[in-house]
């Protein structure tokens, strides 16, 4: 098998998977918190059962993990998954009230987070390259917060444009009233919203593929066999073995302490990002608009300022030991979580502290897990690690919200249940201190070299 470096589609695979992660995670991910109030308060539901939405689908979608993405297509997993996103998008918008329609609507966006979320980007960029992953991941991740911080914009715009049509421009009243109910209210701009699923299709269809040999090329451009051969050699010398079997990862301490740590903090990432508008209303936003726009400033700030986190991580990942940026971003989650405390109406410019601080550790902490499995568990089993990684990951950020924000209800405030959100991303950055700083094998390997 040869290939041509001109030929080597590398900047094609991470441009597609920049947009498309993007709009299949970054977007759905980051904006369906912003409707929270508003379908609390069309439905007089407690913030509670607002957040149970989430954390109920997991509970009867997580077998997708494990069971589909191991045995799919990355690129029929995204197509399949951004479809169920786009389905859920439209009943969000077609709610009649009752709550157990709110589950089922959930039920469908989980699905397709399972199938079209991180790890088939992750198993995509990990085929294409071997030599500057963590960079070319980096720079897919970055799609994740720049499209999500447009969409940022794009969700109080659009909902302030449904309700005052007479100030809509014309191509957008026409978009309304072919795409939408058009009742003039938020569910317009959810609607319209998940169109944006759209977009994903050709590209997955026309641009990304698999693996490299989908066109007869080898990963990193390499220009023949001999040097394909050299890379996987260089692998397997630095601890690079593929797993076998889900029991190979069970019995690895490695394994459990990158899912319990990426668990928890994950899930206090996510309950910034699920109750944010809730914080802001009890720490003085009460006017709608208001809050829509400080909301709107502090997730576009943090996503912008992730994007410096993605990068600089990535390129931190090639350079130094990964074990110790991880942690460090781990300890800067904790940390930064009660900034919100000093965000008031008095104060809103104290928004963007908050922001800039907790967006940059954000930024890397997603990113660096699948690298973290890689080197831990070997490329060849980042897919299978991962899908038992994200459905756990993806259970701590769904019930963590739900658990904080019934915290919340019982001590009739966020005050202490802020402090236990901080207080679960430093119990994660203490599992990611006790992880080797080498996988057992490269010890091994190093063990024997010295005798």
């Amino acid at each position: 098998m040869n290939s041509s470096n001109k030929s080597f589609r590398r900047h094609w695979i991470v441009a597609g998977c920049f947009v498309t992660f993007g709009l299949a995670v970054g977007f759905p991910y980051y904006n369906i918190p912003f409707f929270f109030d508003y379908i609390r308060d069309e439905h007089s539901w407690t913030q509670v059962l607002i957040t149970n939405g989430a954390a109920v689908s997991v509970l009867l979608t997580i077998w997708m993990g494990p069971l589909i993405i191991p045995r799919a297509s990355p690129r029929a997993l995204i197509l399949v998954g951004t479809f169920l996103t786009f389905l859920s998008f439209q009943w969000f918008g077609r709610l009649s009230g009752n709550e157990y329609e709110y589950y089922a609507a959930w039920i469908v966006n989980r699905a397709g987070f399972f199938l079209s979320g991180p790890i088939p980007f992750q198993i995509i960029i990990s085929n294409w390259y071997v030599h500057r992953r963590g960079a070319a991941m980096g720079v897919t991740y970055v799609g994740v917060a720049f499209i999500g911080a447009l969409c940022n914009k794009l969700s109080p715009y659009l909902t302030g444009m449904a309700t005052t049509p007479e100030e809509s421009p014309a191509w957008l009243r026409f978009l309304f009233s072919t795409l939408t109910w058009n009742r003039g209210d938020y569910t317009d701009a959810i609607q319209l919203l998940g169109f944006l699923m759209v977009i994903t299709w050709p590209i997955a269809l026309f641009v990304i593929r698999d693996r490299p040999e989908d066109r007869g090329q080898l990963p990193d451009g390499s220009t023949c066999d001999e040097q394909a051969r050299v890379v996987a050699g260089a692998g397997s010398s630095t601890g690079q073995a593929s797993v076998k079997s889900f029991a190979d990862l069970g019995r690895r301490s490695a394994f459990w302490l990158l899912l319990v740590g990426s668990g928890l903090s994950i899930g206090a990432i996510s309950s910034v990002n699920f109750l944010l508008k809730f914080v802001l209303e009890e720490q003085g936003f009460a006017d709608q608009i208001e809050r829509d726009q400080v909301w709107a400033d502090a997730s576009f700030t943090y996503l912008l300022s992730s994007i410096m986190g993605r990068v600089l991580g990535g390129w931190l990942a090639d350079v130094l030991p990964l074990k110790y940026v991880m942690l460090a971003t781990y300890a800067v989650i904790a940390t930064a979580i009660p900034l919100l405390f000093i965000v008031t109406p008095e104060h809103p410019g104290n928004v963007l502290v908050f922001a800039i601080v907790f967006g940059f550790a954000l930024g890397a902490a997603y990113l660096l897990i699948p690298l973290m499995a890689g080197l831990q568990f070997g490329s060849q089993s980042i897919g299978k690690a991962m899908s038992v990684i994200l459905p756990f990951d993806t259970m701590t950020q769904t019930w963590t919200p739900r658990f904080i924000a019934g915290l919340a209800a019982r001590f009739a405030g966020y005050g202490q249940a802020l402090w236990a959100v901080s207080g679960l991303a430093a119990l994660g950055a203490l599992a990611i201190a006790i992880l080797p700083k080498h996988p057992r094998n490269n010890l091994r390997r190093r063990t024997t070299d010295v005798s």
